[in-house]
């Protein structure tokens, strides 16, 4: 049976090469956090705009206003922007765990999965997990939160084939595949790693986003590490954790 690290192990080690880096940390994660501070004032005044407009006819017994349908479009592209800057972070941060000598480059870092060298496979990655992960929630919301988990690792993956000359160039639904494979019998681990982290949530909500600034670095810096701890395995089928009840609701 393999030896991985425990929750508290993986965040020790997040602790530990963000130490010396915070500034770095914080900078790369100023855009995305920037973000969702805008999204939630945002959404805060959208329901305020929509309590003061939308109006009550008891006549016809109907609510009636504006259409707020939309913004999906930006929320579209906002998700993937999103996505990209921090994927961009946990290649960086899994660069470090990899290599203690490698220099964070903030604004270069954080932008690069927006490079040629990355951005075509990042987003079709995207696009394809995020179609699969819909076509199963529509069976029911627990297989969709299930397969998210599955395809959690594919970024990751595709970076490892992009980077290491010893690994064969793959493509965006074969790095999905092979997440799935990683993913076999750790996506419990990886749900209670992220489940873990509902505190330090609650209390970046509670400072209005701006303490995300801090808690999101760690957040994926401890996914990082939960990536190269499950890759510096010989073997991933033995596991003390069980994805039985997880993968049962599927079937």
């Amino acid at each position: 049976m393999n030896e991985y690290k425990t929750r508290a192990e993986l965040k020790q080690d997040a602790r530990d090469m963000l130490s010396g880096r915070w500034k770095d940390a914080v900078l790369m994660n100023l855009i995305p956090t920037l973000l969702m501070i805008v999204a939630m004032v945002i959404v805060v005044v959208a329901i305020v705009i929509a309590i003061e407009t939308i109006g009550y006819s008891p006549e016809i017994g109907t609510y009636y206003g504006d259409d707020g349908g939309s913004g999906g479009g930006s929320s579209t592209i906002s998700g993937i922007f999103t996505t990209f800057i921090s994927t961009g972070i946990t290649f960086a941060f899994l660069n470090v765990f990899r290599d203690a000598s490698y220099k964070i480059r903030p604004l270069k870092d954080a932008f690069q999965v927006f490079s040629k060298k990355y951005f075509l496979g990042v987003l079709l990655i995207y696009i394809i997990s995020s179609l699969f992960t819909f076509l199963w929630a529509l069976l029911f919301i627990i297989p969709g939160i299930i397969k998210s988990y599955a395809y959690s690792q594919a970024y990751l993956i595709y970076k490892d084939h992009v980077d290491r000359p010893d690994l064969e160039k793959i493509s965006a639904l074969d790095c999905i595949t092979e997440s799935k494979e990683l993913m076999q019998g750790h996506k419990a681990r990886f749900f209670l790693l992220e489940l873990s982290f509902l505190g330090w949530i609650l209390l970046g909500v509670l400072t209005l986003g701006i303490g995300f600034l801090w808690i999101s670095p760690y957040m994926i810096a401890t996914n990082a590490a939960f990536y190269n701890d499950l890759v510096g395995s010989p073997s991933i089928e033995d596991s003390e954790w069980d994805d039985v009840e997880w993968d049962e609701s599927l079937n």
